[in-house]
């Protein structure tokens, strides 16, 4: 055997181990994330984080989204049990476009309270999910819901670990991260993005998830009218989900210039300059407080 086949054989040996290494690596189950986001009505979490609920299902993570009211009051013409459950049908059809679950809890639409009962439903949904990231609304908010969702999920953050608390229910493996929604109030403080994300990749997607909500984005909710639906073209399938289209870009586009200095921080000047829709969020002071390498590990949309 020549010198030079016994170099190459020696080189192949000692490639050996990083080839195993790599297969071992390559053969290992990457981990499933588990994300839970409340919203105090059947149309909340889908409009404040359904781009990337849509981009945590892409990639085989988990995602809940869980209305803490039925909404069985968010309409101008109908109300009670049919609007219920024509609500809590149309979470299930977006839920089901966005690649995610979804549950509509039985509390009346203008009426959740920061009960100790309802805390605890809300920790044991937390602790059944084993959640690793948790979204509600800021407990600052012109809707009472909002805010009183908001202070459920925040009251119920540290008590997820408790293992006497709720002891039907197995406690969390390790405390979750809690984040907020973005909203614009200022008092007692501003909302700050801790992070911000591009959905340009699954802006459609969303539109045609939220496309699923009739009763709100065509009749306009509680404050719609027969206008509205003129206005909206609700009943033209065509024209209405482009004027939805249209809206929500607008709506994700400012989403997008109000946080474009963490969109530059997170994707860098040239990427986080050229995003046009984007959704963003802030890190709640109570549960886990995260390193930036555990946000870009719990939120895996960048692209090394």
């Amino acid at each position: 055997m020549n010198r030079m086949k016994m170099n190459r054989i020696f080189a192949a040996l000692l490639c050996l181990p990083l080839l195993v290494s790599l297969a071992d690596a390559a053969a290992q189950p990457k981990r499933v994330l588990r994300i839970i986001a409340f919203g105090a009505h059947p149309d909340d979490a889908e409009f404040q984080l359904g781009g990337c609920a849509i981009k945590w299902a892409q990639l085989g993570h988990k995602v809940k989204l869980v209305s803490v009211t039925n909404g069985d009051i968010g309409h101008w013409k109908m109300a009670g049990g049919p609007l219920a459950k024509r609500r809590t049908a149309e979470s299930k059809e977006a839920a089901k476009r966005m690649g995610v679950e979804s549950l509509v809890l039985d509390i009346h639409d203008g009426e959740i309270m920061p009960t100790l009962a309802n805390r605890k439903t809300i920790a044991r949904l937390i602790r059944e999910w084993q959640a690793d990231l948790v979204f509600t609304h800021r407990p600052h908010d012109y809707h009472p819901d909002h805010r009183n969702a908001g202070l459920l999920i925040r009251d119920a953050a540290f008590m997820v670990g408790v293992p006497f608390y709720v002891p039907d229910t197995p406690p969390v493996k390790r405390n979750p991260v809690f984040m907020y929604f973005p909203d614009r109030f200022t008092r007692p403080y501003p909302f700050q993005a801790d992070i911000a994300i591009s959905i340009d990749d699954v802006f459609d997607k969303k539109v045609h998830a939220l496309d699923a909500l009739e009763s709100q984005v065509y009749e306009g909710g509680a404050n719609g009218s027969a206008q509205t639906l003129i206005q909206r073209k609700a009943h033209d399938p065509v024209a209405r989900k482009e004027i939805l289209k249209a809206s929500w870009a607008g709506r994700n586009g400012r989403i997008a210039d109000r946080f474009r200095e963490s969109l530059v921080k997170w994707y860098g000047p040239e990427k986080g300059k050229a995003v046009k829709t984007a959704e963003a969020f802030e890190v709640c002071e109570y549960g886990r407080r995260p390193s930036e390498a555990e946000l870009r590990t719990l939120f895996p949309f960048f692209k090394k």
